[in-house]
């Protein structure tokens, strides 16, 4: 069971995954693509070696994001 901020994490990302999804037609083209996205960042949050203690993305010194993966989060998360 996830903690609190992991929680948090999990909910921030799904929200800004549906707001590229609705606001970038070539985003809402491919559905499953980002639902695959947000499953494979839930595994991620659920096995940070940090746990709840875990820092932000951008400033942890463990990339546990395949590196394609990693890219596409960033341009997500720049986006939203």
């Amino acid at each position: 069971m996830s903690g609190k901020r992991i929680s948090r994490e999990k909910l921030t990302i799904k929200k800004m995954i549906d707001l590229y999804q609705a606001k970038c037609p070539q985003a809402s083209a491919e559905p499953e693509h980002y639902e695959t996205l947000f499953t494979y960042a839930q595994k991620r949050l659920d096995k940070c070696v940090f746990g709840e203690e875990k820092p932000a993305c951008k400033q942890c010194p463990v990339h546990c994001y395949q590196p394609a993966k990693r890219e596409e989060m960033k341009q997500i998360m720049r986006w939203a």
